[in-house]
């Protein structure tokens, strides 16, 4: 069984239903550690230590943060700075990281059309996103595409939240018993694109 860390970031957690719902999801999974960034460190005065040491012990390391200004909230910028230092994440005798799945669960204001090149954002996810995974590779870390919940600012219905909370839960706990695809994974443009395919039940 593989061990996952969700490192959770939203600063106004309160007034996002799509994220408490995927983060009541999966919080009482066996296996899943919730690391809620702004909860820990609300003066952002974040304990590197104590971070290197929860990314040791887990085998999945996932980003879960709405998609702010097509990056993230501010303090998975610090996280990064501070906790991926030379010599444990990256570096010719860095090994913390090596072989460790990572990728984020975002939720975006726009719709899915609108991350296209003829869309509004003239980019798609995996474009904008790239930062994460070149910093992924730099640490010797296997990245999938993002986990992505589109159109947040139009409105999802009660049945929409739940199913992409239950879509989720359901690649959660497939990464944790080993039984989704990953060399099929990585070939899409999002991990909830295809999820019955990507998901080997037997």
């Amino acid at each position: 069984m593989k061990k996952i860390l969700i490192n959770f970031a939203h600063p106004a957690k309160s007034r996002s239903s799509i994220n408490k719902a995927m983060r009541n999801a999966v919080e009482d999974i066996e296996g899943v550690t919730i690391n809620d960034l702004y909860d820990q460190y609300p003066d952002f005065m974040i304990n590197v230590q104590r971070e290197q040491a929860l990314c040791e012990s887990h085998d999945v390391i996932i980003f879960q943060h709405p998609f702010y200004w097509y990056s993230s909230p501010a303090i998975i910028k610090e996280w990064f700075d501070l906790v991926l230092e030379y010599g444990w994440a990256y570096g010719a005798k860095a090994t913390a990281l090596h072989g460790k799945l990572t990728f984020q669960a975002i939720t975006t204001g726009g719709d899915s059309s609108t991350y296209q090149p003829e869309g509004a954002n003239q980019f798609t996810l995996l474009e904008l996103t790239s930062p994460f995974f070149a910093t992924a590779n730099l640490c010797g870390m296997q990245t999938l595409p993002p986990f992505a919940v589109s159109g947040v600012h139009r409105g999802l219905s009660s049945e929409q939240v739940h199913n992409h909370a239950e879509a989720y839960r359901r690649v959660i706990i497939a990464l944790r018993d080993q039984k989704i695809s990953i060399a099929e994974a990585v070939e899409e443009p999002t991990l909830n694109f295809n999820i019955n395919t990507l998901i080997k039940d037997s």
